[in-house]
């Protein structure tokens, strides 16, 4: 059996609700202190950073998540 979800440490997130008429995203920061534990849909994962995880949102919208820990940790969990 496949896994479904990962475990990840995530706070401060900037959600993507779509884009103007310069084709701009429309970007709501959201800063919180610290990381709390999530468990994330891998269907909903789009892209790992250095300092991001991109994630599919609510309405088709994206969100930007800083996550605590190491990008080659994320791939080892995700490989």
């Amino acid at each position: 059996m496949s896994k479904r979800f990962i475990e990840l440490k995530l706070g401060s997130h900037q959600i993507v609700h779509g884009f103007d008429d310069q084709n701009k995203e429309i970007i709501e920061e959201v800063t919180v202190d610290g990381f709390n534990k999530k468990l994330v849909n891998l269907d909903r994962i789009k892209s790992v950073s250095e300092k991001f995880i991109l994630t599919d949102y609510a309405h088709g919208r994206w969100i930007y998540w800083e996550y605590e820990g190491d990008i080659n940790e994320i791939q080892e969990q995700l490989l």
